[in-house]
């Protein structure tokens, strides 16, 4: 796939559809981070937009983004895109957790083929807060001027609260019936730049942080975080690090002993 024809369809595609309602769109994730991987990785991107949408645009910017999905997964890509469209009123005065108007990822693409008023939107999302945060300070500008040049940073209480409720209880959920998306890559991943940032403030993505923790964090967690660095990358091109058993035991004891590390820190704040 190229992904600047398709980053420039994107834009094209709500442009025509938002028209003056549409501030920015800003792409942030693996993708802006220079850690995308063809494969495994979604595209993930910001809306800012002035007003409400109107049931109209909902509609339709459903299929404008089945439409997406589906083209980004013809080929070998297999999470398609993730996007979140957020009223610009929450940028100037920010709001914990943060209201949007529409959201839209893999995990809803069944609803929204499934019937078409369905709509995820119109609440609030404590995600949301990290996602505004690395479209800010790691972000790119697609359409529009960088939010950097048009808002406030968000204070770093917030990102904190946000990274950290993705990891609240990942040890019960391992041994329990893990959510899907609660994978040994994803969560040991994730722990390493929630601990990241709490150490040395960094925004980091998902691989930045397993580096980080291969130079940060106790020799014996280092074969279970390579297994995971590999996982995310596909070091092999070809998906056979796809879905790695990982020892659950490793995992437990690397998760309590992080889950202890990023408590033992928070104190210190």
């Amino acid at each position: 796939m190229d992904t600047q024809a398709f980053l420039d369809k994107v834009v094209t595609l709500f442009k025509d559809e938002l028209r003056e309602n549409l501030l920015g769109i800003y792409l942030h994730g693996s993708l802006a981070m220079g850690c995308f991987n063809p494969t495994k990785s979604d595209i993930d991107f910001l809306i800012v937009v002035k007003e409400k949408l109107m049931p109209i645009n909902n509609y339709r910017i459903t299929k404008i983004a089945l439409s997406l999905h589906d083209e980004m997964t013809k080929g070998t890509n297999e999470r398609g895109i993730e996007f979140t469209i957020i009223l610009e009123n929450y940028l100037t005065s920010f709001v914990y957790p943060t209201p949007f108007e529409f959201h839209y990822s893999d995990y809803h693409r069944e609803k929204y083929l499934a019937d078409e008023n369905y709509l995820c939107g119109g609440f609030e999302d404590e995600d949301l807060a990290s996602q505004i945060v690395v479209a800010y300070e790691r972000g790119i500008a697609l359409y529009g001027e960088p939010l950097s040049e048009l808002y406030e940073p968000i204070d770093s209480k917030y990102y904190l609260a946000s990274i950290l409720q993705d990891v609240e209880g990942c040890a019960e959920e391992i041994a329990d019936n893990p959510p899907a998306y609660l994978t040994p890559m994803y969560l040991t991943l994730n722990l390493c730049r929630v601990l990241y940032f709490i150490k040395e403030g960094k925004v980091s993505s998902k691989q930045e942080g397993g580096e980080w923790g291969l130079n940060n964090l106790p020799q014996a967690f280092h074969p279970l975080i390579k297994q995971c660095l590999n996982e995310y990358t596909d070091v092999t091109g070809n998906g056979e690090a796809e879905h790695s058993i990982v020892d659950l035991q490793s995992l437990l004891a690397f998760a309590d002993y992080m889950i202890r590390e990023i408590n033992q820190n928070l104190s210190l704040h």
